[in-house]
């Protein structure tokens, strides 16, 4: 065995091969004895290697698909002996799930609904060993998940309020905290607490004047287009009073704020591909800047984001699908740590007798196209019924003209 590296005997007998491979392969036997002898060997026993599963096909690290659709999400592996594919959401054991296997192994979600979003796990197993590998999957185009980690930090008849946002569904979300005192009664529901907007960008907000040395319940709620989402877990806190034995301090002669400017020169430019925005950083603030978010009206309609996540460093952004013979506005606003600016300088576009057409994902405010063909429908019945109502009145006066100047003859040739 010392000729072998890896190789090695315990005190109970059994041989220990750190690394399998060809020098492991072949018929062992095993001889016990001592200072009397031996009473024979073993009855032989035959090592075999054996493949561990290994995947042949991986998953993506992520997908992206809007609810209701369908998702299949490839894995495969093989090894000796041919493995067993599973496929298992992370957090949900004991849950019962809706999502099926195919033939291939594959994962098949339909259809796609919220509470398949998350991590997903594909694990191939086999005698050798169990190997897994895992999937993000988003859906997108549903209310908002719950924030987590929620955390109070007690303060001086304030409590500091922190969280961790859960996914968007897919749209700009904000957030509001929900907070109510404890008192003898039993608990109230959420619609009886106080509620506090978050500002946009914001992960924390400072909840003040609340009572010394009482306890307090809170709960974040996120909210995007579609709706609210579902309030986080609630957290109970004390804030902190006055001691006993001092002068309450006064309150600071001044408050610092931090001033973010907004972008500016903001400029729009035609270009084959859509219209390029460009525009100059904010000044220099103590904050670090971390991003901006466009925002748009089209037709003098209300504002909408159509790009929250553009980053810091970037001065220029370009805007393709937009449709053809309308009047849009774009302005900016930058993010800084908590804090946002206000809306940078205004720019016009008009799209009229540009080669624009509309792409697949148009602005919110556009009617969606069974809406839009009932309209042009009931226009061109109504304009077909004013035409029809228009020749039947002028019908109906030549015949009444006609009666009349009958009448008149009758009456002349009378004697």
């Amino acid at each position: 065995l010392s000729q072998l590296p890896g190789w090695s005997v315990r005190p109970d007998g059994s041989i220990v091969i750190a690394t399998g491979n060809d020098d492991a392969l072949g018929v062992y036997r095993c001889t016990p004895y001592n200072s009397y002898g031996t009473a024979g060997e073993s009855r032989p026993t035959r090592v075999l290697l054996k493949d561990p599963p290994t995947f042949t096909v991986h998953p993506k690290e992520e997908y992206f698909q809007e609810v209701g659709r369908e998702l299949v999400i490839p894995c495969a592996a093989h090894g000796d002996p041919p493995p067993t594919i599973t496929w298992l959401k992370v957090g949900s054991v004991g849950k019962k799930s809706s999502a099926q296997v195919d033939g291939n192994s594959s994962l098949v979600l339909r259809p796609l609904i919220k509470e398949q979003h998350g991590v997903w796990e594909c694990t191939a197993t086999n005698r050798v060993a169990s190997v897994t590998t895992a999937t993000s999957v988003h859906v997108l185009g549903t209310s908002p998940h719950a924030v987590t980690n929620v955390s109070v930090l007690p303060l001086l008849l304030a409590a500091n309020i922190s969280w961790e946002p859960g996914f968007d569904g897919g749209y700009f979300q904000r957030f509001s905290v929900w907070y109510t005192p404890l008192v003898k009664h039993p608990p109230r529901a959420h619609h009886d607490w106080m509620s506090l907007s978050v500002p946009a960008g914001a992960q924390h907000l400072l909840v003040e004047n609340l009572q010394p040395d009482t306890s307090y319940q809170f709960s974040v709620l996120a909210q995007n287009k579609l709706g609210s989402g579902p309030f986080s877990q609630i957290v109970t806190s004390v804030p902190r009073g006055f001691p006993v034995t001092t002068v309450p301090p006064e309150p600071p002669a001044m408050t610092v704020h931090v001033f973010l400017s907004p972008p500016r020169a903001l400029t729009a430019n035609e270009t084959v591909r859509g219209v390029l925005l460009r525009w100059d950083p904010p000044a220099p603030s103590p904050v670090a800047l971390s991003g901006y978010a466009l925002e748009l009206r089209q037709d003098k309609g209300g504002w909408e984001v159509l790009e929250r996540s553009i980053p810091g460093t970037d001065t220029q952004v370009l805007v393709p699908g937009l449709i053809k013979d309308a009047f849009y506005e774009f302005r900016l606003v930058a993010f800084a740590g908590s804090y946002i600016s206000d809306p940078s300088n205004t720019v016009n576009v008009s799209t009229a007798g540009m080669e624009v057409y509309p792409s697949r994902t148009q602005l919110p405010e556009l009617l969606p196209q069974p809406v839009l063909a009932g309209v042009i429908g009931g226009i061109c019945f109504l304009s077909v019924a004013v035409i029809f109502s228009t020749m039947a009145a002028c019908i109906m006066n030549r015949r009444r003209a006609a009666r009349v100047r009958k009448r008149r003859q009758g009456r002349s040739r009378a004697p």
